[in-house]
């Protein structure tokens, strides 16, 4: 299956969401980060320290500097500074950039670890889950690369709302790809402006970013987030259908269509439920591809 993808350099991913026209789903992880950490109790009157760190499914690479600045102790930013130190091994298409590597799992704290030791150790473990010979084929099978399959993956784990939907996330992403239209996936243009919403406004479907898939064509330039097992057998195995528009009318009804007026529809009561539950003003939704 060929997915008319432009060339990298001209690689764009596009999302559009839950009030607008495409997708709706679990949002990416919420940008402030409440760092969940296990601790063990010391001595009467000693501070606990954390012995584990975890790294939920979705959270972007800079959630995971935070977390792990703050699980060590280190001044904010410490862990960013840290990549050229680490020497991540990573694909030549990342350009040394992790998103979508750091793979999400409970990682032990131990007296010696770093911020290099810890990326390391995400790193290695996303190539663990992300290189066997099932995902390497199940790429090839849908004419792309591992690289590839971690973006879609990442789009997959923003946009489903549940686990039971990201077959049918990935088959949106792909019959879009295959017809050549924009992706208009709403969690790219959070991850562009560096944020979590439901609501995309039309200058934010404007905004000059590689990252707006309302904009430019194909798959984003890298991941969006960090992608864990079962989104990434979603990018490898879709599930068939005929599927390019889907959007979560209310928690639990997720409703994909192939037919642009019903998406009209489902869209128009999503946002009827938004303002049932929400004093925002909502978004005007705009037209898909």
């Amino acid at each position: 299956m060929q997915m008319n993808t432009p060339p990298r350099s001209t690689i764009r991913l596009t999302r559009r969401g839950r009030a607008a026209l495409i997708a709706t789903g679990a949002v990416v992880a919420a940008t402030a980060v409440a760092v969940p950490l296990l601790s063990v109790g010391l001595g009467d009157g000693e501070a606990e320290r954390p012995t584990s760190l975890v790294i939920p499914e979705g959270w972007r690479s800079g959630q995971v500097y935070e977390a792990v600045d703050k699980a060590l102790a280190l001044p904010a930013g410490s862990t960013k500074k840290s990549l050229a130190k680490a020497k991540l091994t990573l694909p030549a298409d990342a350009e040394g950039n992790p998103e979508g590597y750091l793979f999400p799992a409970t990682y032990p704290l131990e007296e010696k670890s770093t911020p290099e030791s810890l990326l390391t150790f995400m790193v290695e473990t996303a190539h663990k889950k992300f290189n066997g010979g099932q995902v390497t084929a199940g790429a090839q099978r849908n004419a792309m690369n591992v690289y590839q399959a971690v973006t879609i993956a990442s789009i997959i784990q923003a946009e489903a709302a549940i686990e039971a939907d990201m077959g049918k996330v990935a088959r949106v992403v792909f019959n879009r790809l295959e017809r050549g239209m924009p992706l208009q996936m709403d969690s790219t243009i959070n991850y562009a402006l560096n944020r979590s919403t439901l609501d995309t406004s039309i200058g934010d479907t404007k905004i000059d970013s590689p990252y707006n898939s309302y904009q430019r064509m194909g798959l984003p330039p890298t991941p969006i987030a960090n992608p864990g097992e079962e989104a990434m057998r979603a990018a490898i195995n879709p599930t068939p259908g005929d599927w390019l528009y889907f959007v979560t009318v209310k928690p639990g009804d997720t409703r994909f269509t192939a037919n642009y007026e019903e998406h009209l529809r489902n869209v128009a009561e999503f946002n009827q439920n938004r303002k049932k539950s929400s004093a925002s003003t909502e978004p005007s939704p705009q037209a898909a591809g």
